[in-house]
């Protein structure tokens, strides 16, 4: 298993967390930003990596495995270190998103993201499998997190998906046919 993660507030290192996942069998899909940077999308990456995890209950345990590992904390605006909470399958399952933060830096789960009804099961269907710093990361295909991105309508999703429609173009322009 992976060393202890350092004290929130260090070096932001997003791949260390899917790296912790991946040593507890989580299985979940990376969307949002991340995703799309994973993917040579030409977009500034945001402050946090988010995940969409497999809510079958073995995962979820095998998550809050994982999230004790990180020594995972409920991210605030004021507090910059987090706020500590227990958590285990079932009460992870309550929120529909969870705003987190670690030693590895900021992280969301969000279970059932906008414009995806169908969660885990239906961006693991379109899913990349990618290396990123050496760490294999299942990604959202491209048309998800756009997809996600139009559903949220958010000023700061809005402003990224003209890139994210030319970077699609461009990727479908260099693609043999079928």
């Amino acid at each position: 298993m992976s060393d202890p993660p350092p004290a929130p507030g260090s070096q932001p290192r997003p791949a260390a967390i899917p790296a912790v996942l991946n040593d507890h069998a989580v299985r979940y899909v990376v969307i949002g930003a991340f995703a799309a940077i994973a993917q040579h999308a030409p977009i500034a990456p945001t402050r946090d990596i988010d995940f969409t995890p497999d809510d079958d209950p073995g995962n979820l345990r095998n998550l809050s495995s994982a999230l004790k590992q990180l020594d995972a904390r409920i991210r605030t605006d004021a507090e910059g270190t987090g706020i500590p909470f227990a958590h285990d399958a079932a009460s992870l399952r309550r929120a529909e998103v969870w705003n987190l933060i670690c030693g590895y830096g900021e992280f969301d789960l969000a279970f059932k993201p906008a414009g995806i009804p169908g969660g885990f099961a239906e961006l693991a269907s379109h899913a990349h499998l990618v290396a990123v710093d050496g760490v294999d990361v299942y990604v959202a295909d491209l048309a998800d997190v756009i997809r996600s991105k139009e559903a949220a309508g958010r000023p700061k999703d809005l402003r990224v998906l003209p890139a994210l429609y030319r970077h699609q173009a461009r990727i479908a322009s260099h693609r043999p046919p079928a």
